[in-house]
């Protein structure tokens, strides 16, 4: 005979433990109760290891969809997946001209989720380009640049070029020939730059050429170098937004003269940072992790046959992201590879100290700031349509073809 009681007694224990778990979880992880009130809240962020880096108080639309999109927290989680997906990859690559083509193949056909590490790891890099230029457009187009976040703006700038950086490195460690034309091609853009132009050149490849000696300098520049750098300014930079008011309630966020910086209004509500944007920060990865592996499982990264010195590709393309210089340089070698370079960085560096008027902060394109809008909307448009021209419209011998044409021979 059963006993009824007895089970029953076990089930209701079990169901108690079972309920009981996640508070256990969460003590032996947090040392605490789960914070119910606001003090206790406040305190969750203060004295926790990761979420001590947050204000402890946030103004609700600063969090808001439509205020940033998220494009700042995405960009960090992309970061957080190269540094994975490349230690991965690093286990089986080799960074020399004889092995490096064949471990790639290796990725592709024999390790266990080679492929799929690959594809992520190149699809990550793919969106953090366009991620930190859409956020760099997004703080513009809002006005977020301005006083007091002048130099954050300028720390931005600068993890544009690293990111650019990041991915231009990484382009040729596959060895194939679209990764050694494109190198070839984004290196002899690089020379046109008076007087340092050839030497920083032949710093990057450690010769006149692509060949074993840059494969090792791109290999070492992708994985310590510059990653290092990186991770640097952005640790910098979203200290720096903390501080400058970027998220935080003004009373958290004070200059040197101890005054708030930045002041309420009326219509800003206030709400803590743990639980509301500790959930909403775990969303936004919950669902790059669904969208990322999905198009790496649907989308392989590309591959082309082992590299040949002796076989240019036809046309050869430098990475997409600096195709609108080679489009340039097509015209003018000094105006693509020096002049227009050049002055859009000094553009964007000295944007923050020149337009300097509070009117339009925090607003998408505020009237007020109608004039620096057009200026940025035109160079914009002038990035992307010659970007354009350079993936659809460029066929061999850099002619112009349409897209839905077929080039003549072999491409």
């Amino acid at each position: 005979m059963i006993d009824v009681a007895a089970v029953y007694k076990k089930v209701i224990r079990a169901t108690v433990f079972a309920g009981e778990l996640p508070a256990r979880f969460y003590r032996s992880v947090f040392r605490g109760t789960y914070p119910a009130t606001v003090r206790q809240q406040l305190g969750a962020v203060v004295n926790n290891l990761v979420l001590h880096v947050h204000p402890t108080r946030v103004y609700d639309r600063s969090i808001k969809a439509q205020t940033t999109f998220g494009l700042g927290l995405i960009c960090f989680y992309l970061f957080i997946i190269e540094w994975i997906t490349g230690i991965f990859l690093m286990f089986y690559y080799e960074p020399s001209t004889g092995a490096a083509y064949g471990r790639i193949l290796d990725l592709n056909y024999t390790i266990t989720f080679g492929r799929v590490m690959r594809n992520l790891h190149r699809w990550a890099a793919e969106a953090m380009v366009v991620g930190v230029a859409l956020h760099m457009c997004r703080v513009f187009y809002t006005g977020a640049y301005k006083p007091p976040r002048e130099f954050n703006w300028v720390l931005g700038v600068s993890l544009l070029v690293l990111t650019l950086a990041l991915s231009f490195t990484g382009y040729l460690l596959p060895w194939d020939q679209l990764s050694f034309w494109a190198v070839t091609v984004g290196t002899n853009i690089v020379s046109y730059a008076p007087v340092l132009g050839p030497w920083l050149r032949f710093i990057l490849l450690g010769g006149e050429t692509v060949g074993s000696d840059a494969l090792l300098r791109f290999y070492t520049l992708h994985v310590i170098a510059v990653p290092a750098v990186t991770a640097l300014i952005v640790n910098y930079h979203i200290w720096r937004v903390i501080k400058d008011g970027g998220l935080a309630h003004p009373s958290e966020n004070r200059g040197a003269d101890g005054e708030p910086l930045g002041q309420p209004q009326r219509s800003d509500s206030v709400v803590t940072t743990f639980p509301r944007v500790v959930y909403l920060e775990l969303l936004v990865f919950l669902v790059l992790m669904v969208g990322l592996p999905a198009a790496s499982l649907l989308f392989n990264a590309p591959l082309e046959e082992e590299a040949n010195p002796l076989t240019p590709s036809n046309p050869s393309k430098a990475p997409w992201y600096f195709l609108g210089l080679q489009e340039l340089v097509g015209y003018s070698a000094f105006w693509g590879g020096v002049g227009v370079p050049t002055l859009l960085m000094i553009y964007l560096v000295v944007l923050p100290y020149v337009d300097r008027r509070p009117a339009g902060i925090g607003i998408w394109f505020a009237r007020e700031r109608v004039v620096m809008i057009s200026v940025w909307t035109v160079i914009l448009l002038g990035i992307l349509v010659t970007t354009a021209l350079g993936i659809y419209f460029r066929g061999p011998n850099w002619n112009f073809y349409w897209p839905w044409e077929n080039w003549p021979g072999p491409h």
